[in-house]
Protein backbone atom coordinates (compact mmCIF):
# COMPACT_ATOMS: atom_id res chain seq x y z
CA UNK A 1 0.00 0.00 0.00
CA UNK A 2 1.51 3.70 -0.87
CA UNK A 3 1.65 6.17 2.10
CA UNK A 4 1.21 9.37 1.21
CA UNK A 5 2.52 12.59 2.76
CA UNK A 6 3.30 16.30 1.77
CA UNK A 7 6.68 16.97 3.06
CA UNK A 8 8.74 13.46 3.33
CA UNK A 9 11.88 14.14 5.34
CA UNK A 10 14.59 11.49 5.34
CA UNK A 11 17.00 12.08 8.45
CA UNK A 12 16.66 13.81 12.07
CA UNK A 13 19.53 15.89 12.42
CA UNK A 14 19.59 19.67 13.08
CA UNK A 15 18.56 20.61 9.29
CA UNK A 16 16.01 17.71 9.27
CA UNK A 17 13.79 18.79 12.37
CA UNK A 18 13.94 22.65 11.28
CA UNK A 19 12.80 21.79 8.18
CA UNK A 20 10.04 19.41 9.62
CA UNK A 21 8.51 21.65 12.44
CA UNK A 22 8.36 24.71 9.76
CA UNK A 23 6.57 22.45 6.97
CA UNK A 24 4.12 21.20 9.26
CA UNK A 25 2.86 24.79 9.80
CA UNK A 26 1.20 24.10 5.85
CA UNK A 27 0.91 20.37 5.39
CA UNK A 28 1.67 16.84 6.44
CA UNK A 29 5.22 15.90 7.27
CA UNK A 30 6.75 12.52 7.78
CA UNK A 31 10.01 11.86 9.50
CA UNK A 32 12.24 8.84 7.87
CA UNK A 33 15.12 8.33 11.04
CA UNK A 34 17.37 4.80 10.84
CA UNK A 35 17.55 4.66 14.50
CA UNK A 36 15.97 6.44 17.41
CA UNK A 37 14.88 10.15 17.08
CA UNK A 38 17.84 11.86 18.44
CA UNK A 39 20.42 9.49 17.01
CA UNK A 40 22.58 11.54 14.63
CA UNK A 41 25.70 13.14 14.70
CA UNK A 42 23.87 16.86 15.21
CA UNK A 43 23.84 15.11 18.67
CA UNK A 44 27.26 14.69 18.96
CA UNK A 45 28.54 18.09 17.82
CA UNK A 46 30.53 19.74 21.22
CA UNK A 47 31.57 22.46 19.94
CA UNK A 48 28.90 25.31 19.20
CA UNK A 49 27.56 27.10 16.09
CA UNK A 50 29.86 30.27 14.64
CA UNK A 51 27.89 33.49 14.59
CA UNK A 52 28.60 37.10 14.89
CA UNK A 53 27.35 38.38 18.25
CA UNK A 54 30.33 39.91 19.72
CA UNK A 55 30.95 43.34 19.86
CA UNK A 56 34.53 42.75 18.27
CA UNK A 57 33.72 40.57 15.43
CA UNK A 58 31.76 41.22 12.27
CA UNK A 59 30.11 39.50 9.70
CA UNK A 60 33.02 40.86 7.29
CA UNK A 61 35.59 38.88 9.57
CA UNK A 62 33.40 35.74 9.74
CA UNK A 63 33.23 35.50 5.82
CA UNK A 64 37.03 36.47 5.45
CA UNK A 65 37.20 33.51 7.90
CA UNK A 66 35.31 30.64 6.30
CA UNK A 67 37.00 32.01 2.55
CA UNK A 68 40.38 31.72 4.10
CA UNK A 69 39.47 28.01 5.61
CA UNK A 70 37.69 26.62 1.67
CA UNK A 71 41.18 27.67 0.57
CA UNK A 72 39.54 29.34 -2.87
CA UNK A 73 36.53 27.22 -3.74
CA UNK A 74 34.15 28.79 -1.09
CA UNK A 75 30.92 30.43 -3.24
CA UNK A 76 31.36 34.19 -1.75
CA UNK A 77 27.52 34.73 -2.22
CA UNK A 78 26.72 31.68 -0.27
CA UNK A 79 29.15 32.61 2.64
CA UNK A 80 27.70 36.35 2.70
CA UNK A 81 24.14 34.62 3.31
CA UNK A 82 24.70 32.03 6.25
CA UNK A 83 26.84 34.42 7.78
CA UNK A 84 24.45 37.20 7.72
CA UNK A 85 21.09 35.10 8.73
CA UNK A 86 23.14 32.96 11.11
CA UNK A 87 22.56 35.09 13.81
CA UNK A 88 18.38 34.96 13.66
CA UNK A 89 18.70 31.45 13.03
CA UNK A 90 20.41 31.28 16.44
CA UNK A 91 18.44 33.67 18.18
CA UNK A 92 15.32 31.34 17.28
CA UNK A 93 16.70 28.11 18.48
CA UNK A 94 17.24 30.31 21.80
CA UNK A 95 13.65 31.02 21.49
CA UNK A 96 12.41 27.61 20.75
CA UNK A 97 14.04 26.68 24.30
CA UNK A 98 17.43 25.79 23.42
CA UNK A 99 19.88 26.75 26.54
CA UNK A 100 23.33 28.41 25.61
CA UNK A 101 25.84 29.71 27.86
CA UNK A 102 25.12 33.11 28.84
CA UNK A 103 27.76 35.92 29.48
CA UNK A 104 24.92 38.16 30.63
CA UNK A 105 21.85 39.12 31.97
CA UNK A 106 20.53 40.18 28.23
CA UNK A 107 18.24 37.76 26.34
CA UNK A 108 20.74 36.85 23.35
CA UNK A 109 24.01 37.88 25.23
CA UNK A 110 25.59 34.61 24.68
CA UNK A 111 28.93 33.31 26.00
CA UNK A 112 31.20 33.26 22.80
CA UNK A 113 34.18 30.81 22.49
CA UNK A 114 36.63 30.50 20.15
CA UNK A 115 38.48 27.66 17.71
CA UNK A 116 41.19 27.29 15.09
CA UNK A 117 40.74 29.54 11.70
CA UNK A 118 38.43 32.40 13.45
CA UNK A 119 40.15 35.22 14.20
CA UNK A 120 37.07 36.33 17.28
CA UNK A 121 35.22 34.86 19.76
CA UNK A 122 32.06 33.82 18.02
CA UNK A 123 30.96 30.37 19.52
CA UNK A 124 27.91 30.02 20.73
CA UNK A 125 27.96 26.71 23.00
CA UNK A 126 25.85 24.65 25.49
CA UNK A 127 29.19 23.52 27.92
CA UNK A 128 30.65 20.75 25.67
CA UNK A 129 27.28 19.66 24.60
CA UNK A 130 26.15 21.69 21.87
CA UNK A 131 24.65 19.33 19.66
CA UNK A 132 22.67 17.21 21.99
CA UNK A 133 20.93 20.78 23.51
CA UNK A 134 20.35 21.82 20.32
CA UNK A 135 18.98 18.21 19.24
CA UNK A 136 16.86 17.60 22.38
CA UNK A 137 15.03 21.19 21.87
CA UNK A 138 14.10 20.43 18.54
CA UNK A 139 13.04 16.53 19.23
CA UNK A 140 10.51 17.85 22.04
CA UNK A 141 8.93 20.50 19.35
CA UNK A 142 8.93 17.46 16.80
CA UNK A 143 6.76 15.01 19.29
CA UNK A 144 4.30 17.23 20.29
CA UNK A 145 3.55 18.75 16.42
CA UNK A 146 0.25 16.64 15.28
CA UNK A 147 1.02 17.51 12.04
CA UNK A 148 4.45 15.12 12.33
CA UNK A 149 4.79 12.11 11.88
CA UNK A 150 8.10 9.97 13.03
CA UNK A 151 8.84 6.88 11.61
CA UNK A 152 11.72 5.33 13.89
CA UNK A 153 13.89 2.35 12.61
CA UNK A 154 13.27 3.15 9.22
CA UNK A 155 15.41 3.46 6.20
CA UNK A 156 15.71 5.07 3.01
CA UNK A 157 16.40 2.85 -0.06
CA UNK A 158 16.47 4.73 -3.05
CA UNK A 159 14.78 8.07 -4.34
CA UNK A 160 11.47 7.44 -6.81
CA UNK A 161 11.70 9.59 -9.85
CA UNK A 162 8.17 10.39 -11.08
CA UNK A 163 6.94 8.08 -14.23
CA UNK A 164 10.06 5.91 -14.19
CA UNK A 165 9.60 1.64 -14.04
CA UNK A 166 11.59 0.86 -11.59
CA UNK A 167 12.69 -2.52 -10.10
CA UNK A 168 14.61 -2.93 -6.48
CA UNK A 169 14.54 0.65 -6.80
CA UNK A 170 17.16 0.93 -9.73
CA UNK A 171 15.65 3.36 -12.55
CA UNK A 172 15.29 1.19 -15.57
CA UNK A 173 14.37 3.54 -18.13
CA UNK A 174 14.34 6.75 -18.89
CA UNK A 175 15.08 9.18 -15.89
CA UNK A 176 13.25 12.10 -15.36
CA UNK A 177 14.30 14.54 -13.08
CA UNK A 178 11.55 14.86 -11.02
CA UNK A 179 11.73 13.13 -7.24
CA UNK A 180 8.09 12.12 -5.63
CA UNK A 181 9.14 10.06 -2.83
CA UNK A 182 11.31 6.92 -1.68
CA UNK A 183 10.99 3.76 -0.91
CA UNK A 184 11.35 2.91 3.14
CA UNK A 185 12.40 -0.50 4.72
CA UNK A 186 10.61 -0.49 7.96
CA UNK A 187 13.52 -2.39 10.14
CA UNK A 188 10.78 -3.24 12.37
CA UNK A 189 8.32 -5.61 9.94
CA UNK A 190 11.43 -5.98 7.04
CA UNK A 191 9.09 -5.00 4.71
CA UNK A 192 9.54 -1.99 2.33
CA UNK A 193 6.96 0.88 1.75
CA UNK A 194 6.39 3.18 -0.86
CA UNK A 195 6.31 6.77 0.12
CA UNK A 196 4.64 9.79 -1.77
CA UNK A 197 5.55 13.61 -1.09
CA UNK A 198 4.72 16.55 -2.63
CA UNK A 199 8.43 17.46 -1.58
CA UNK A 200 11.28 15.26 -0.73
CA UNK A 201 13.90 16.63 1.58
CA UNK A 202 17.21 14.86 2.21
CA UNK A 203 19.19 15.54 5.88
CA UNK A 204 20.80 12.33 6.14
CA UNK A 205 24.32 14.04 7.73
CA UNK A 206 27.55 12.67 6.14
CA UNK A 207 29.51 9.30 5.40
CA UNK A 208 32.63 9.22 7.39
CA UNK A 209 31.71 5.69 8.21
CA UNK A 210 33.68 5.00 5.24
CA UNK A 211 36.83 5.42 7.02
CA UNK A 212 38.01 3.13 9.25
CA UNK A 213 38.86 5.87 11.93
CA UNK A 214 36.05 8.23 12.60
CA UNK A 215 34.49 10.67 14.87
CA UNK A 216 31.07 9.52 13.69
CA UNK A 217 28.41 6.95 14.57
CA UNK A 218 27.77 3.99 12.68
CA UNK A 219 24.80 5.99 11.20
CA UNK A 220 27.07 8.29 9.24
CA UNK A 221 26.98 6.09 6.04
CA UNK A 222 26.66 8.74 3.06
CA UNK A 223 22.92 7.24 2.40
CA UNK A 224 21.20 10.66 1.19
CA UNK A 225 24.32 11.13 -1.11
CA UNK A 226 24.51 7.60 -2.56
CA UNK A 227 20.75 7.99 -2.97
CA UNK A 228 20.85 10.75 -4.67
CA UNK A 229 23.48 10.32 -7.56
CA UNK A 230 21.45 7.29 -8.54
CA UNK A 231 18.83 8.95 -9.12
CA UNK A 232 20.67 11.26 -11.16
CA UNK A 233 21.42 14.64 -8.81
CA UNK A 234 24.94 15.94 -9.77
CA UNK A 235 27.61 15.53 -6.49
CA UNK A 236 29.89 17.61 -5.97
CA UNK A 237 33.20 17.98 -4.05
CA UNK A 238 33.54 14.84 -2.86
CA UNK A 239 37.46 14.63 -2.35
CA UNK A 240 36.92 17.19 0.35
CA UNK A 241 36.50 14.80 3.35
CA UNK A 242 37.58 17.10 6.28
CA UNK A 243 39.89 14.89 8.79
CA UNK A 244 39.30 16.01 12.83
CA UNK A 245 42.72 16.52 13.94
CA UNK A 246 41.59 15.36 17.57
CA UNK A 247 39.88 12.14 18.46
CA UNK A 248 40.55 10.39 21.69
CA UNK A 249 42.88 7.91 21.15
CA UNK A 250 42.13 4.95 23.45
CA UNK A 251 41.41 0.90 22.55
CA UNK A 252 37.65 1.67 24.46
CA UNK A 253 36.88 5.12 22.87
CA UNK A 254 35.81 4.30 19.27
CA UNK A 255 35.00 7.46 18.08
CA UNK A 256 34.70 9.97 20.84
CA UNK A 257 35.64 13.69 20.02
CA UNK A 258 38.12 16.36 21.62
CA UNK A 259 36.60 19.25 20.73
CA UNK A 260 38.01 22.26 18.94
CA UNK A 261 37.22 24.24 21.87
CA UNK A 262 39.79 22.89 23.59
CA UNK A 263 42.47 24.24 21.80
CA UNK A 264 39.91 27.23 21.59
CA UNK A 265 40.50 27.08 25.41
CA UNK A 266 44.57 27.43 25.34
CA UNK A 267 44.92 23.51 25.09
CA UNK A 268 48.56 22.63 23.05
CA UNK A 269 49.54 19.84 20.87
CA UNK A 270 52.67 17.98 22.09
CA UNK A 271 54.32 15.11 21.10
CA UNK A 272 55.67 11.89 23.44
CA UNK A 273 58.06 13.85 24.48
CA UNK A 274 56.45 16.58 25.79
CA UNK A 275 57.57 18.93 22.80
CA UNK A 276 54.90 21.15 21.26
CA UNK A 277 55.25 20.79 17.59
CA UNK A 278 52.66 23.12 15.55
CA UNK A 279 54.41 26.35 15.02
CA UNK A 280 57.02 24.29 12.39
CA UNK A 281 53.57 24.12 10.23
CA UNK A 282 51.50 27.21 11.13
CA UNK A 283 51.71 31.22 12.15
CA UNK A 284 48.48 29.81 13.91
CA UNK A 285 49.90 27.22 15.82
CA UNK A 286 47.41 25.41 17.34
CA UNK A 287 44.56 27.68 15.95
CA UNK A 288 45.50 26.52 12.26
CA UNK A 289 42.64 25.00 10.39
CA UNK A 290 42.01 21.97 10.67
CA UNK A 291 43.07 20.53 7.43
CA UNK A 292 47.04 21.95 8.71
CA UNK A 293 46.34 20.68 12.10
CA UNK A 294 45.18 17.29 10.82
CA UNK A 295 48.16 16.85 8.60
CA UNK A 296 50.99 17.81 10.73
CA UNK A 297 49.85 15.31 13.13
CA UNK A 298 49.97 12.90 10.53
CA UNK A 299 53.29 13.63 9.91
CA UNK A 300 54.36 13.70 13.51
CA UNK A 301 52.84 10.38 13.77
CA UNK A 302 54.85 8.81 10.69
CA UNK A 303 58.15 10.75 11.35
CA UNK A 304 58.32 9.30 15.03
CA UNK A 305 56.55 6.03 14.79
CA UNK A 306 54.55 7.25 17.73
CA UNK A 307 50.90 6.06 18.20
CA UNK A 308 49.68 9.12 18.88
CA UNK A 309 50.15 12.96 19.74
CA UNK A 310 49.11 14.71 22.95
CA UNK A 311 46.58 17.29 23.61
CA UNK A 312 47.64 18.95 26.87
CA UNK A 313 45.53 22.16 28.88
CA UNK A 314 46.75 20.87 32.40
CA UNK A 315 48.28 24.23 32.70
CA UNK A 316 44.43 25.71 32.69
CA UNK A 317 42.45 26.03 36.13
CA UNK A 318 40.99 22.98 37.26
CA UNK A 319 37.45 24.18 37.94
CA UNK A 320 37.51 26.34 34.49
CA UNK A 321 38.25 22.76 33.18
CA UNK A 322 35.91 20.72 34.63
CA UNK A 323 32.79 23.65 33.98
CA UNK A 324 33.62 24.44 30.52
CA UNK A 325 34.40 20.47 29.28
CA UNK A 326 32.29 18.91 31.85
CA UNK A 327 31.45 16.01 29.30
CA UNK A 328 34.81 15.88 27.91
CA UNK A 329 36.52 15.82 31.64
CA UNK A 330 33.65 12.82 32.34
CA UNK A 331 34.57 10.48 29.76
CA UNK A 332 38.38 11.50 29.59
CA UNK A 333 37.70 9.72 33.30
CA UNK A 334 36.22 6.66 32.06
CA UNK A 335 39.62 6.21 30.70
CA UNK A 336 41.72 6.46 33.81
CA UNK A 337 43.22 10.03 31.98
CA UNK A 338 42.34 13.01 33.91
CA UNK A 339 42.49 16.11 31.48
CA UNK A 340 43.06 18.87 34.60
CA UNK A 341 46.32 16.64 35.34
CA UNK A 342 47.23 14.65 32.49
CA UNK A 343 47.81 15.51 28.78
CA UNK A 344 44.83 13.38 26.28
CA UNK A 345 46.31 11.33 23.76
CA UNK A 346 44.56 12.62 20.46
CA UNK A 347 45.29 11.00 16.58
CA UNK A 348 43.22 12.50 13.90
CA UNK A 349 40.42 10.74 12.09
CA UNK A 350 37.48 11.12 9.49
CA UNK A 351 34.82 13.94 10.64
CA UNK A 352 32.88 15.78 7.90
CA UNK A 353 31.99 15.45 3.89
CA UNK A 354 32.85 19.04 2.47
CA UNK A 355 31.18 17.78 -0.77
CA UNK A 356 27.90 16.06 -1.04
CA UNK A 357 24.68 16.43 -3.40
CA UNK A 358 25.02 20.02 -5.15
CA UNK A 359 22.46 22.48 -4.46
CA UNK A 360 21.32 26.43 -5.18
CA UNK A 361 21.42 29.10 -2.30
CA UNK A 362 18.17 27.61 -1.12
CA UNK A 363 18.81 24.30 -1.00
CA UNK A 364 17.64 22.82 -4.25
CA UNK A 365 19.24 20.05 -6.34
CA UNK A 366 19.12 19.47 -9.79
CA UNK A 367 16.21 16.87 -9.45
CA UNK A 368 12.54 19.10 -9.13
CA UNK A 369 10.73 18.54 -5.81
CA UNK A 370 14.19 16.99 -3.80
CA UNK A 371 15.95 19.96 -1.41
CA UNK A 372 19.06 18.52 0.18
CA UNK A 373 20.71 20.01 3.36
CA UNK A 374 23.02 19.95 5.93
CA UNK A 375 25.66 17.55 5.71
CA UNK A 376 24.43 15.77 2.73
CA UNK A 377 24.31 18.61 0.65
CA UNK A 378 27.22 20.68 -1.10
CA UNK A 379 26.46 24.31 -1.07
CA UNK A 380 29.72 26.21 -1.35
CA UNK A 381 29.39 27.11 1.57
CA UNK A 382 32.83 25.37 2.73
CA UNK A 383 34.80 25.00 -0.13
CA UNK A 384 37.84 22.98 0.05
CA UNK A 385 37.71 23.11 4.50
CA UNK A 386 35.17 23.29 6.36
CA UNK A 387 35.31 26.50 8.83
CA UNK A 388 35.20 24.94 12.64
CA UNK A 389 31.60 25.09 13.98
CA UNK A 390 29.84 26.49 10.63
CA UNK A 391 28.08 23.08 10.02
CA UNK A 392 25.47 23.53 12.28
CA UNK A 393 25.16 27.35 10.93
CA UNK A 394 24.43 26.29 7.65
CA UNK A 395 22.30 23.46 9.13
CA UNK A 396 20.13 25.91 10.36
CA UNK A 397 20.33 28.84 7.62
CA UNK A 398 19.74 26.23 4.93
CA UNK A 399 16.50 24.43 6.55
CA UNK A 400 15.00 27.68 6.84
CA UNK A 401 15.76 28.73 3.00
CA UNK A 402 14.72 25.05 1.68
CA UNK A 403 11.53 25.49 3.73
CA UNK A 404 10.49 28.94 1.72
CA UNK A 405 11.66 27.40 -1.84
CA UNK A 406 10.24 24.26 -1.59
CA UNK A 407 6.89 25.93 0.04
CA UNK A 408 6.40 27.75 -3.63
CA UNK A 409 7.12 24.48 -5.14
CA UNK A 410 4.58 22.28 -3.50
CA UNK A 411 2.04 24.54 -4.09
CA UNK A 412 2.61 24.50 -7.80
CA UNK A 413 2.55 20.20 -7.41
CA UNK A 414 -1.61 20.63 -7.30
CA UNK A 415 -3.72 17.15 -8.16
CA UNK A 416 0.00 15.50 -8.46
CA UNK A 417 -0.41 14.51 -5.24
CA UNK A 418 -3.09 11.70 -6.06
CA UNK A 419 -0.65 9.34 -8.53
CA UNK A 420 -0.05 5.88 -7.59
CA UNK A 421 3.21 4.33 -7.79
CA UNK A 422 5.10 1.10 -8.59
CA UNK A 423 5.20 -0.49 -5.75
CA UNK A 424 8.73 -2.44 -4.64
CA UNK A 425 9.23 -5.37 -6.45
CA UNK A 426 10.80 -8.40 -4.53
CA UNK A 427 10.45 -11.20 -7.16
CA UNK A 428 13.13 -14.08 -7.44
CA UNK A 429 14.80 -12.66 -4.51
CA UNK A 430 15.46 -14.57 -1.09
CA UNK A 431 16.59 -14.36 2.20
CA UNK A 432 20.61 -14.40 2.74
CA UNK A 433 22.51 -16.75 3.78
CA UNK A 434 25.77 -15.05 3.60
CA UNK A 435 25.91 -11.94 5.65
CA UNK A 436 29.53 -12.61 5.74
CA UNK A 437 29.87 -10.71 2.67
CA UNK A 438 28.17 -7.95 4.18
CA UNK A 439 30.31 -7.39 7.07
CA UNK A 440 33.83 -8.62 4.98
CA UNK A 441 32.84 -5.80 2.12
CA UNK A 442 32.52 -2.97 5.21
CA UNK A 443 35.31 -3.90 6.67
CA UNK A 444 37.39 -3.81 3.98
CA UNK A 445 35.76 -0.68 1.86
CA UNK A 446 36.76 1.49 5.25
CA UNK A 447 40.16 -0.02 5.72
CA UNK A 448 40.90 0.37 1.89
CA UNK A 449 39.50 4.27 2.01
CA UNK A 450 41.73 4.70 5.43
CA UNK A 451 45.04 2.91 3.70
CA UNK A 452 44.91 4.82 0.28
CA UNK A 453 42.40 7.64 0.26
CA UNK A 454 43.31 9.12 3.33
CA UNK A 455 44.60 12.58 5.22
CA UNK A 456 47.86 12.36 2.28
CA UNK A 457 47.01 10.92 -0.77
CA UNK A 458 48.95 9.55 -4.36
CA UNK A 459 47.48 8.72 -7.59
CA UNK A 460 49.42 5.31 -7.10
CA UNK A 461 47.27 4.27 -4.08
CA UNK A 462 43.89 6.15 -5.37
CA UNK A 463 44.27 3.71 -8.77
CA UNK A 464 44.82 0.87 -6.46
CA UNK A 465 41.37 2.00 -4.34
CA UNK A 466 39.69 2.42 -7.34
CA UNK A 467 40.38 -0.79 -8.58
CA UNK A 468 39.31 -2.30 -5.57
CA UNK A 469 36.54 -0.76 -5.27
CA UNK A 470 35.03 -1.36 -8.52
CA UNK A 471 35.43 -5.09 -7.79
CA UNK A 472 33.42 -4.93 -4.61
CA UNK A 473 31.13 -2.72 -6.07
CA UNK A 474 29.92 -5.44 -8.67
CA UNK A 475 30.21 -8.04 -5.40
CA UNK A 476 27.81 -5.58 -3.71
CA UNK A 477 24.98 -5.42 -6.83
CA UNK A 478 25.19 -8.51 -7.65
CA UNK A 479 24.11 -9.88 -3.58
CA UNK A 480 21.83 -6.45 -3.74
CA UNK A 481 19.95 -8.31 -7.10
CA UNK A 482 19.58 -11.95 -5.78
CA UNK A 483 18.43 -11.10 -1.94
CA UNK A 484 15.79 -9.50 0.17
CA UNK A 485 17.13 -5.73 1.08
CA UNK A 486 18.19 -5.63 4.57
CA UNK A 487 19.14 -2.57 7.05
CA UNK A 488 23.32 -3.52 6.58
CA UNK A 489 23.22 -4.28 2.84
CA UNK A 490 21.29 -1.03 1.84
CA UNK A 491 23.87 1.07 4.32
CA UNK A 492 26.73 -1.28 2.25
CA UNK A 493 25.79 -0.28 -0.84
CA UNK A 494 25.62 3.43 -0.28
CA UNK A 495 29.04 3.27 1.82
CA UNK A 496 30.73 1.53 -1.92
CA UNK A 497 28.82 4.38 -3.72
CA UNK A 498 30.36 7.24 -1.67
CA UNK A 499 33.77 5.45 -1.50
CA UNK A 500 33.78 5.75 -5.55
CA UNK A 501 32.33 9.25 -5.75
CA UNK A 502 35.23 9.77 -3.02
CA UNK A 503 38.27 7.86 -5.28
CA UNK A 504 37.05 9.51 -8.69
CA UNK A 505 36.75 13.11 -7.58
CA UNK A 506 40.38 12.76 -5.78
CA UNK A 507 42.35 10.79 -9.23
CA UNK A 508 40.06 13.99 -11.01
CA UNK A 509 41.87 16.68 -9.18
CA UNK A 510 45.15 17.01 -10.03
CA UNK A 511 46.67 19.66 -7.20
CA UNK A 512 46.73 20.12 -3.64
CA UNK A 513 44.14 21.95 -1.58
CA UNK A 514 42.70 22.31 1.51
CA UNK A 515 41.30 18.61 2.54
CA UNK A 516 42.85 17.01 -0.48
CA UNK A 517 46.26 16.55 -0.47
CA UNK A 518 48.48 14.67 -2.93
CA UNK A 519 51.79 13.90 -2.82
CA UNK A 520 52.58 13.87 -6.29
CA UNK A 521 50.69 17.56 -7.13
CA UNK A 522 51.80 19.07 -3.84
CA UNK A 523 50.92 23.21 -4.45
CA UNK A 524 48.19 24.41 -5.15
CA UNK A 525 47.06 25.35 -8.93
CA UNK A 526 44.38 27.94 -9.30
CA UNK A 527 44.94 27.97 -13.09
CA UNK A 528 43.37 24.47 -14.01
CA UNK A 529 41.64 23.58 -10.42
CA UNK A 530 39.79 26.66 -8.97
CA UNK A 531 36.74 24.72 -9.64
CA UNK A 532 34.36 22.39 -7.97
CA UNK A 533 34.44 18.87 -9.00
CA UNK A 534 31.13 17.76 -10.17
CA UNK A 535 29.56 13.97 -10.90
CA UNK A 536 26.84 13.05 -12.51
CA UNK A 537 25.59 9.47 -13.20
CA UNK A 538 25.29 9.02 -16.93
CA UNK A 539 22.09 7.00 -18.38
Amino acid sequence: MMKKTDFLVIGSGIAGLSYALRAAAVGTVTIVTKKKIQKSNTALAQGGVAAVFGEMDSFDLHTQDTLGAGDGLCKEEVVKMVVENGPKRIMELAGQGARFNMDGQGEYDFALGREGGHSAKRIVFAQDLTGKEIEDTLVAKVENNENITILEDHIAVNLISFSSSVRNGLVVTQHEDICCGAYVLNNKTGKIETFYSGITLLATGGASKVYLYTSNPDIATGDGIAMAYRAGASVANMEFVQFHPTCLFHPEAKNFLISEAVRGEGALLIDENGNRFMDEYSKDGELACRDVVARAIDNELKKTGAASVFLDISHRDEAFIKQRFPNIYARCMEYGIDMTKDPIPVVPAAHYMCGGVATDLNGKTDIKRLYAVGEAACTGLHGANRLASNSLLEALVYSHNAYKSSLEEFKTIGSKIDMELDPWDETNTQDSDEAIVVSHNWDEIRRLMWNYVGIVRSDKRLQRAKRRIENIQQEINEYYWDFTVTADLIELRNLATVAELIIQSALMRKESRGLHYNIEYPDRDDVNWLKHTILKKAY
